[in-house]
């Protein structure tokens, strides 16, 4: 005879059986009641050469222990369960719930919840670290002075180190790796190292790393109109300033704007930027169309900073203060102009440097030198004909600032002014590439606060050029300027002048690569 064996080990239950015969009639299963600890335990009918098994009641693991009564098949009174559903909540000694549990209260709150907006439950995505790119460009130049000063008095340009007169040749203007991107709707990243420092001290050793950009945007909105830029990023002044040196015609910026955010074009600070949807695409159009645009800095910005220059020690405690306004809009004929306003305030510290005053009498330092500060205001106004295919650009500046003054003894504050005027031609071949020439006048009188002792003097400059883009990923410049400006060395040096104007020609080439 066959045998069956059933074993149900989630409840306690055994069951032995017997095969029938066919067309037997099974016997009728035991039923159980629910609700009850004084069941009588069920036995199976004795089976043959085996032991009778005692089975439990199928829920007397599960509920507890209750008096006595009979079933009432319509109670439909449900039973309290045994098991706490979720995580269970670690207890202190004393029974109190602790600090633990003010961080982890559910999977919603705290740290638990902050992590979470980076990683978001139950769906599928990106992790934030996968949603940043990099990116990058250098450029490599070669300059010479072409025409020398009848005076034997050497170059030093304010924009381009690499010109004294002496050591020129081959340098490195630009090494920049940029890791950029949205970890999420709320917070955006950009990180920029600059690997072709010259230090400041003068040392004859470059290619130095030293940070150019590294801040968070805070947007307040998930259409990003409404923005806070936290860190060290350019600050917003003056369009050229704004302008990378990646999409910038010219070699240089010019030193009556760039002078008033030099060195480097930013600080450590906290800006504020607002930008409608339509004008955010219009400005992304102006830089991705090959057009030179700025980039998006808002229509409206405004904001606080160090003062000092990104890449400087803080000489006081006064922080600066700066506000801008531009709109860029589209004339019916498709023609982009762009017009804007912008001024700055506050207190700037100057480091001094030996120097003879005129050329005379014993080492010096100039007094006003390293100390609490001067003060430091400019307005300035911009208009942008984009090139389609002429374009116009055209800024201009006044103000006071830190200053040497005419004895060279001293810094106080002077006036200063000027600004510069450039035409474009955006010329688009089907094989060549485009090819821009262009054609700048530039203007400054004042101080170069940025510069040991803040020398005071003007410059006057024509630079004149044609900006190859061979392809997309790589472009040539050739400029030749005209020159006659303050060279900005201080010179200790019995009968040596510091500061006195160089008048010559100076040709440069580069030759940059974007990836």
């Amino acid at each position: 005879m066959l045998h069956k064996l059933w074993i149900a080990g989630a409840t306690g239950l055994a069951c032995l059986g017997t095969a029938m015969p066919i067309g037997a009639q099974a016997p009728t299963p035991p039923v159980y009641a629910t609700n009850s600890a004084e069941l009588p335990a069920v036995v199976l009918p004795p089976q043959p050469n085996l032991e009778p098994v005692l089975v439990p009641p199928k829920e007397s693991l599960l509920v507890p222990p209750t008096s006595a009564k009979p079933v009432d098949p319509k109670d439909t009174t449900v039973l309290p369960k045994t098991v706490v559903e979720g995580p269970t909540k670690p207890l202190h000694a004393d029974g109190d719930k602790g600090l633990y549990d003010s961080l982890h209260h559910d999977d919603h709150y705290g740290f638990k919840s902050l992590f979470d907006s980076l990683h978001p439950h139950g769906e599928k995505g990106k992790h934030w670290y996968e949603k940043l790119s990099i990116r990058g460009y250098s450029q490599f130049r070669f300059g010479r002075t072409v025409d020398e000063d009848r005076n034997d008095i050497e170059p030093r340009l304010l924009g381009d180190r690499a010109i004294d007169g002496n050591s020129e040749g081959f340098s490195i203007r630009r090494a920049r790796l940029i890791i950029f991107g949205d970890v999420s709707d709320y917070l955006g990243l950009y990180f920029q190292p600059d690997f072709s420092n010259l230090p400041a001290s003068g040392s004859n050793t470059t290619f130095f790393a030293q940070l150019r950009d590294l801040y968070a945007d805070v947007y307040l909105d998930k259409e990003k109109e409404n923005r806070f830029r936290v860190g060290l990023s350019k600050v917003p002044y003056g369009f050229e300033n704004m302008q990378s040196s990646q999409n910038r015609i010219a070699l240089d910026r010019t030193d009556a704007i760039n002078s008033g955010a030099s060195p480097n074009e930013r600080d450590l600070g906290v800006f504020y930027y607002w930008t409608p949807v339509e004008k955010q695409r219009l400005f992304k159009d102006l830089v991705d169309g090959g057009l030179k645009g700025s980039g998006n800095y808002g229509i409206f910005g405004a904001g606080v900073y160090s003062g000092q220059g990104g890449s400087q020690m803080e000489q006081n405690e006064d922080i600066h203060s700066v506000a801008r306004l531009t709109y860029p809009f589209e004339l019916p004929s498709g023609q982009v102009v762009e017009a804007g306003i912008q001024g700055y305030t506050g207190r700037y510290g100057i480091r001094g440097a030996k120097i003879r005053a005129l050329g005379k009498g014993k080492s010096i330092t100039p007094d006003g030198t390293d100390d609490r500060g001067h003060i430091d205001q400019r307005v300035a106004g911009t208009f942008v004909w984009y090139p389609q295919p002429f374009g116009l650009q055209a800024e201009w500046n006044v103000g006071r600032g830190p200053a040497l003054n005419d004895d060279q003894d001293a810094v106080t504050v002077r006036n200063l002014n000027g600004g510069y005027l450039m035409a474009t031609y955006k010329l688009d071949t089907f094989d060549y590439g485009i090819i821009t020439p262009y054609a700048r006048y530039q203007y400054f009188k004042g101080g170069y606060r940025s510069v040991q002792n803040a020398p005071y003097g003007s410059h006057v400059q024509w630079d004149m050029g044609v900006e190859w883009q061979i392809r997309k990923e790589m472009e040539m410049v050739v400029e030749y300027s005209l020159v006659d400006g303050a060279t900005l060395n201080a010179i200790d040096k019995a009968g040596t002048q510091s500061y006195k104007n160089f008048d010559g020609g100076i040709l440069r080439l580069q030759f940059q690569i974007n990836y």
